[in-house]
């Protein structure tokens, strides 16, 4: 019964034993994954990195960059802040932990802005290239 069954090729199925879910699933979410990774790379070809970032956000926000890394919760700058993480975690592949070292936030906080981040680039349709 096996051998009938490998014969046909329906014993491959596509998987990986980290990811809960059917075939389709895993494939998509694989490729999804990959699709992150070619387009922070891209950027990174293109000379984009988180200094790269800092002064477009900077110029966004008409603030000097050191505004947007010292601490301060006043409006502009934490929304600048918030596009920042977007921008390096999400588009660059920055790992939260590195961007709360050099932000000086926490971990979870940076995950936080991240999120705002996103609907801050969304409502005023602020991308990369």
């Amino acid at each position: 019964m096996i051998k009938k069954l490998r014969l046909k090729g329906q014993d491959r199925v596509k998987g990986d034993e980290r990811i809960l879910g059917d075939g389709e699933f895993v494939t998509a979410l694989l490729s999804k994954a990959k699709e992150k990774f070619e387009r922070g790379y891209e950027l990174q070809k293109l000379g984009y990195d988180l200094k790269t970032i800092s002064r477009m956000v900077s110029t966004i926000y008409d603030m000097e960059i050191e505004e947007i890394y010292s601490k301060g919760r006043r409006k502009v700058q934490v929304e600048a802040r918030d596009l920042l993480c977007y921008w390096a975690v999400r588009e660059l592949g920055i790992s939260c932990t590195a961007l709360a070292e050099q932000l000086k936030m926490s971990q979870p906080g940076v995950g936080y802005a991240v999120n705002r981040g996103e609907k801050i680039a969304k409502e005023h349709k602020y991308q990369l290239p």
